[in-house]
């Protein structure tokens, strides 16, 4: 029983977004999809009423109506970037997760680390529980970038149908992901490798940044 309860509210979810990807043909002024892309600027992007590069995370909570929880994490190459997390915001009649990276300059990262008041080792690198003081500070800056992650799986019909056909595919040598690359509007979408879809938006000219790694170790798929 409980697993026909589990699928049912599954295929419900499954519908609900579904229907609101391929209603294409009725125009939709909802800001909180994840195709409504805006740009304030041709530099700029705003989504979901985030407008990338100049709202920071205090705005954030506000708009989303949910805590985030930030972290600092260290990649195993020595990085560091601040990543701020929404667990569980609902947008566009569905939950998804959004991570918010943070233009935290190189001198303060290295502060902050410092400064940390507990490091916990990941299987990607290590996170670093920031100070009260520092959490306080990185929410006044700007993000960076968003990423979304819904709830549910979807097909990649649904993305050309409201994204169009990307401008660029790039396929990941190692882990199978399949990236659609959308320079115009700073979005790259990754999709396969046995994974819920996620989808990265930037500012149209920070898009070089996110694909150049990118590109160093997939292949261009025609």
């Amino acid at each position: 029983m409980e697993h026909k309860i589990y699928w049912g509210i599954a295929l419900v979810a499954l519908l609900i977004l579904g229907l609101a990807f391929v209603q294409g043909d009725k125009p939709v002024e909802r800001s909180d999809l994840p195709w409504h892309i805006e740009h304030p600027t041709v530099d700029t992007s705003k989504i979901f009423g985030i407008t990338l590069g100049i709202s920071n995370t205090n705005e954030a909570e506000r708009h989303f109506q949910e805590a985030a929880k930030p972290i600092l994490f260290k990649s195993p190459g020595g990085q560091l970037v601040v990543e701020v997390f929404f667990e569980e915001v609902k947008l566009g009649g569905l939950k998804a997760r959004i991570v918010l990276n943070i233009a935290v300059p190189d001198a303060e990262l290295r502060d902050m680390f410092e400064r940390g008041l507990r490091m916990n080792a990941t299987g990607s690198g290590k996170e670093i529980t920031l100070t009260p003081d520092d959490i306080a500070r990185t929410f006044t800056m700007p993000i960076s970038s968003l990423t979304y992650m819904p709830a549910v799986r979807l097909e990649d019909a649904i993305f050309s149908k409201r994204f169009g056909q990307p401008a660029l595919r790039v396929k990941e040598k190692k882990s199978g992901v399949v990236h659609w690359l959308y320079p115009q509007h700073g979005l790259d979408i990754a999709l396969g490798g046995g994974e819920k879809p996620l989808l990265q938006y930037v500012s149209p000219k920070d898009f070089d940044k996110l694909t150049q790694p990118l590109l160093s170790n997939g292949e261009i798929l025609k």
